[in-house]
């Protein structure tokens, strides 16, 4: 998967933790939207954990341009906005997941497997 995220920290925490399970692997990270676009074209990964406030293309901006150039890439946006401000656009342009950044990093990990099996079956 593909961690894209403007803060370094972040990005580490969420490697870490996702590190731990055999089954999941962080493949790349980028710091900005486009960054992150060209990163996921050319990998094409299982997932992208995207962050919605990014400098140059926001998270909301980068959702279509992945599910144009990488259709079986799951979307779970991992973002500081409350999903009651947020989360409906970020489904309807089509993310898979809404996750706040305050959620516990077992749920994160959990909601990030089950975002992947369920692509991988549809």
């Amino acid at each position: 998967m593909v961690l894209c995220d403007d803060v370094p920290q972040l990005r580490t925490l969420l490697r870490y933790a996702i590190d731990e399970h055999a089954d999941l692997e962080v493949v790349g990270e980028a710091g900005d939207g486009q960054a992150g676009v060209d990163l996921i074209e050319s990998l094409t990964p299982d997932a992208v954990v995207l962050d919605l406030s990014m400098p140059g293309l926001d998270g909301l901006e980068v959702i279509p341009r992945i599910r144009e150039r990488s259709p079986g890439t799951s979307i779970i946006v991992f973002s500081g906005f409350t999903a009651d401000r947020m989360a409906r656009e970020a489904l309807e342009l089509g993310a898979d997941r809404y996750l706040e950044k305050g959620e516990d990093i077992d749920t994160v990990v959990a909601s990030i497997r089950d975002a992947v099996e369920h692509r991988r079956v549809a």
